[in-house]
């Protein structure tokens, strides 16, 4: 069973890898976050996907090993947007002083609670509503976490 999941960890993080380059090529961060929010969002099996991953994190909680192999999968994918954010123009302009890190800790935080969204929401939304959910959220989430164009412009 943990062979299994570790490699399944392995893809994942590969997966990781792949959806940070194209979110580093997107013109701005917002549009970045957008690519990181909306990647998995609009598969067949959502929802089976998204129980697994809460009974992935369940059984983390029981297995010290299994729980390693998690944490791994995180970091990665934390340590990605750090770098995204700190790289990008856009982090000079936070709306309340916030670390690149303490930033990706919020954008995770979001992401795991829209995947529990996903869990307890009856399946009955298409992809598209999927995706343009998660694009609403990305959305509210900057700007919250960035200042405003007006803003910057008169600084």
């Amino acid at each position: 069973k943990e062979a299994v999941i570790s490699a399944m960890a392995d893809r994942h993080k590969k997966e990781i890898s792949e959806v940070l380059q194209r979110a580093k090529q997107a013109p701005t961060l917002l549009e970045s976050l957008e690519i990181l929010f909306t990647a998995h969002c609009c598969e067949e099996e959502t929802g089976v996907v998204s129980a697994f991953v809460v009974d992935l994190y369940a059984e983390a909680s029981r297995n010290p090993r299994l729980a390693d192999l998690v944490r791994d999968v995180l970091q990665t994918a934390m340590a990605g947007v750090t770098e995204l954010i700190s790289k990008a123009p856009e982090a000079q302009n936070t709306s309340r002083g916030l670390s690149p890190m303490e930033m990706a800790e919020l954008i995770f935080a979001v992401a795991r609670g829209m995947l529990m969204l996903d869990v307890l929401r009856p399946q009955d939304m298409t992809a598209t509503e999927r995706r343009e959910r998660q694009l609403q959220v990305t959305r509210r989430l900057w700007s919250l976490l960035f200042k405003p164009e007006a803003e910057l412009a008169y600084a």
